[in-house]
């Protein structure tokens, strides 16, 4: 197990320099390897020693504060995915706590839903590709004790809501928050690596869609031929 850190914030030296404390060594430390980590794409190219020389320290100060390379890695890359999936999970479920859920309150809280799901896997994506596409044994991990509960978690909220209005019913809540995360992830890399669609616009239209469907039910013999439109195309009001 760690060290538990017992200095003040700042201690000093016999010769009146500080140094950083147990606590801030940490931090620091944890910066280093999230820095080494992402640089690698890989926890098992990543040694001991890079971290060090990414954090301009020695092995030895590593190891009096951190057990192994597996608990850095738990630390500095996992420990902050889960943290943020925790977060959202609890926004999701007090989504209706001070005031009913109206038409128009359902696509403003399922727009703001997406914003800050989009938000944190902004932040989050550079981490989350090293855990989902590094070793597959820590991916599977992963996905199964944290992206997988959180996704039931959030299938257990919507299905909670479900329950206080008559006449509304989610066929699988389960498979809803998996399309839901899926969009919500695929926007984030768009707007990381993509042309760049309108990021207010995208959301709206997709707020708008999750609750009303994504493509219409087609009768037979009514096609037509249409010029085509923008991906983004304005939303209906």
């Amino acid at each position: 197990m760690a060290k538990q850190a017992t200095e003040p914030s700042k201690v000093n030296n016999t010769d009146g320099r500080s140094r950083l404390s147990g606590e801030e060594r940490r931090r620091s430390i944890l910066k280093a390897a999230k820095r080494a980590f992402a640089e690698t794409g890989d926890m098992n190219g990543t040694t001991i020693r890079m971290i060090a020389e990414n954090g301009g320290i020695s092995e030895g100060m590593i190891y009096r504060h951190f057990e192994s390379k597996d608990q850095l890695f738990l630390e500095a890359v996992v420990e902050p995915l889960k943290e943020a999936v925790d977060k959202l999970v609890a926004a999701t479920e007090i989504v209706d706590r001070d005031e009913p859920l109206t038409p128009e309150r359902q696509f403003e809280t399922m727009t703001a839903f997406y914003r800050q799901l989009i938000s944190i896997l902004n932040e989050m994506l550079p981490l989350l590709g090293l855990v989902l596409f590094g070793d597959p044994k820590v991916a599977r991990k992963f996905y199964r004790n944290h992206l997988v509960v959180a996704m039931d978690r959030m299938a257990d909220a919507w299905r909670e809501i479900e329950g206080h209005y008559d006449g509304f019913e989610m066929e699988s809540p389960e498979v809803s928050a998996r399309a839901v995360m899926g969009i919500a992830l695929m926007i984030s890399i768009e707007s990381r690596y993509g042309n760049g669609l309108d990021h207010e616009q995208t959301i709206a239209l997709i707020g708008q869609r999750t609750l009303q469907g994504f493509f219409p039910i087609f009768k037979r013999g009514t096609r037509t031929r249409r010029s085509k439109t923008s991906p983004t195309a304005k939303v209906a009001t």
